[in-house]
């Protein structure tokens, strides 16, 4: 369990969001201390996603707010997030479909301008993804679901974030690629960046995290150290199928 005088870098408040009329995320509280893997599950439509878009800067908030390394980042965009070391990688991806793989990796690096850094980061991201150096000259759309959520993870982390948040990473992958993807995620923790992971699969996502928390219908209704999580009956019976 995180020390709570512990460093916190995300810190979440009363979170309140509302699109279309539906109330989706509904007064939401929780924090991301440096040098931690948190997971936030829950089922589909709990609002996890909104959580992370309203951070992120993608979707406006109706109250509460968000601070990074202790200043409100409320109604900031991505762009400017990025530039302070807060990356994301979204649902879906949202790889650049017409450019080549090494051309993405390079978007990735659009806030630095050490060039010969950048330029060893992408091989680095070559050497934690060896598919994508196969493949570095091919048009991202025309890759596979698993290959472009490794480009998704290899160009958020060319801004080299000091958070990284991960929406949904394993969705829709085959099991092979969601062993990767989970292998990746641990080795960037390892390295030091603190990660925020938003995940259906809830015993993937807690067998790796520091700490845990639960959300259904818009609101935290668990959180505490991941493995003890793991193994309470309610979240077994909930997530896991037991």
């Amino acid at each position: 369990m995180a020390n709570t005088n512990a460093n916190t870098l995300l810190k979440v408040s009363g979170l309140k969001v509302a699109y279309g009329g539906i109330q989706a995320v509904k007064g939401v509280d929780f924090e991301v201390h440096e040098g931690e893997l948190v997971s936030l599950i829950g089922s589909n439509g709990a609002g996890k996603t909104t959580t992370m878009k309203a951070i992120t800067g993608s979707l406006s908030i109706a109250d509460g707010d968000i601070e990074y390394m202790g200043r409100s980042i409320k109604g900031q965009g991505p762009w400017d997030l990025v530039k302070q070391g807060l990356a994301m990688v979204p649902e879906g991806r949202g790889v650049f479909a017409r450019m080549s793989i090494t051309e993405n990796l390079q978007m990735g690096a659009y806030v630095r301008n050490d060039k010969a850094d950048i330029a060893a980061d992408i091989d680095k991201m070559f050497t934690i993804f060896p598919r994508l150096k196969e493949r570095k000259d091919q048009l991202a759309g025309t890759m596979s679901g698993g290959e472009q959520q490794m480009l998704a993870m290899g160009r958020a982390l060319m801004s080299r974030p000091k958070v990284l948040l991960m929406d949904e990473p394993s969705m829709g992958l085959s099991p092979i690629m969601v062993d990767k993807i989970f292998e990746v995620i641990r080795d960037v923790y390892a390295q030091g960046v603190t990660v925020l992971l938003v995940e259906q699969n809830a015993s993937r996502a807690l067998s790796i995290a520091n700490r845990g928390y639960v959300m259904e219908s818009g609101i935290i209704t668990m959180s505490g150290d991941a493995k003890q999580m793991l193994s309470d009956p309610k979240v077994r019976a909930a997530y896991l199928g037991e």
